[in-house]
């Protein structure tokens, strides 16, 4: 595996440090799986710094070793896959002055190293998205070529409800969402459960997680050549977990579809919080309901930490993976010592009274102070530390995003091919994908909502 600092080094930024947990993170072998389990259950899976500093070195081990094949990440019990970072911790350090803040800089460094380096990993890494999946679980999970969802799966970035902004690389998944899909999730923290994370192609597949441990079984029995190169290995790995699928519930259809979804492209793709909340006050028909519903979410949240989270949307898209977490690191800085992210994980998560925002609403920012508050959070300064991930690895797109279900722009390239009726490019992709379960819904449901038929019946896109 190929660092671009030495492995001494490497490993002397995870190195342990007094009070670190003997057993949060449990480590196995079988044959050539290596399994990651996050083991603070009774804190759904929490990720700590303890955490951290063991799970990162021993990617960077298997890594170089010839001897693992596949690398699982799962968490403990049945609740949780991993909730989030442990940001109690971090709101008491902030509270230490500068000495403790950075304290929550340098946990937040050795986070978004351990980001990085899954999302540029030399080797097949899966997620077991089994359970409550926010926040920092996100960040261990999305970055990976395979992402495993079940009935008990709850996606989330909550960190506007909590004054911070989403991190972890969400500057860099958010913005490539469909749409203003991204934009939605991240100012609201709207949840997203079961084979819905799946539809909306956050999860590559969609498991019951009865089957997740006949699948971790066969994963370890799976043999490559030295000569396979990682393409081959993932494909031969995707068509394992695809012997594993068990069919999506009847009962939960697209949560993010036709009328809603719609709505949500009209609300949130505008460039300002205030022109947002001016279109879901006009939000008529099916979808008022929904929008009176959404404004009362985004005055709940912390006004400072929504008007960031827009302009990380609108920025993000253009960042690389490298940069994503360079600049995410400078903004959670910020936000260490800013007053919100302290004031909302004290009053909601600790002393659980009502939080005091400041400013305290969405409403006492003039579009002037709002645009002032928010460049000091994307302005970094010449003397700041700088970031030092592990590998020089940037892309700008994944990789390896050919496993989940058939995106927007890729059904709209068929479409504009001018050529095929509706029926056509359902059949199309069905084939290509060799008939992967989600295929059929969510293709339908594009073309459903995105286009017309001409007199010869061929699809046409609609703008």
């Amino acid at each position: 595996m190929q660092l671009s600092i030495s492995t001494q080094e490497a490993y002397e930024l995870f190195k342990p440090q007094p009070g670190d947990e003997p057993e949060d993170v449990v480590f196995n072998s079988l044959y050539g799986l290596r399994s990651i389990t996050l083991n603070r259950p009774k804190k759904l899976n929490a990720l700590n710094g303890s955490m951290i500093r063991k799970i990162a070195p021993r990617l960077i081990e298997w890594g170089k070793s010839d001897m693992a094949n596949v690398i699982v990440m799962k968490g403990a019990g049945d609740k949780a896959f991993c909730a989030g970072g442990d940001v109690a911790q971090l709101a008491q350090w902030n509270k230490e002055g500068p000495e403790g803040q950075k304290k929550s800089r340098d946990y937040f460094a050795q986070e978004y190293r351990l980001d990085h380096l899954i999302a540029t990993y030399n080797k097949p890494y899966i997620a077991f998205m089994d359970g409550i999946t926010m926040g920092g679980g996100v960040g261990l999970s999305i970055h990976a070529p395979f992402r495993i969802a079940t009935e008990r799966t709850v996606f989330a970035m909550p960190e506007t409800n909590i004054g911070f902004f989403p991190d972890v690389g969400a500057s860099f998944f958010l913005p490539r969402m469909p749409g203003a899909v991204g934009t939605y999730l991240a100012l609201t923290s709207a949840r997203l459960k079961g084979a819905n994370v799946f539809y909306a192609g956050i999860a590559t597949h969609y498991l019951h997680s009865t089957s997740l441990p006949r699948l971790e079984s066969r994963l370890a029995e799976l043999r490559f050549q030295d000569t396979d190169d990682l393409e081959t290995r993932l494909r031969v790995i995707n068509a394992t977990i695809e012997e594993f699928v068990t069919g999506l519930p009847h009962d939960e259809p697209i949560q993010i579809a036709g009328e809603l979804r719609e709505a949500i492209d009209r609300c949130f793709s505008h460039d300002s919080v205030d022109a947002i909340i001016r279109a879901l006050e006009a939000e008529e028909g099916s979808t008022k309901a929904w929008a009176q519903e959404t404004l009362e979410t985004l005055n709940k949240r912390s006004p400072i930490a929504v008007h960031v989270t827009l302009r990380q949307m609108r920025i993000g898209r253009a960042w690389n993976i490298h940069d994503t977490f360079l600049r995410e690191h400078a903004m959670a800085s910020k936000f260490m010592a800013s007053h919100d992210f302290t004031e909302g994980v004290t009053a909601l998560l600790i002393e659980k009274r009502p939080v005091k925002w400041q400013p305290a609403t969405l409403a006492e920012l003039s579009p002037e102070e709002a645009k002032r508050l928010t460049d000091e959070y994307f302005t970094v300064e010449s003397n700041a530390p700088k970031l030092t991930l592990l590998n020089d690895v940037a892309y700008e797109e994944y990789p390896y995003n050919v496993f989940t279900v058939p995106t927007e722009e890729q059904v709209e390239a068929k479409v504009r091919a001018g050529k095929y009726t509706p029926k056509q490019i359902l059949n199309m992709f069905l084939f290509e994908r060799r008939h992967k379960q989600g295929v059929r819904e969510v293709v339908s449901e594009i073309l459903a909502r995105k286009t017309s038929v001409d007199a010869a019946g061929i699809a046409v896109w609609k703008y």
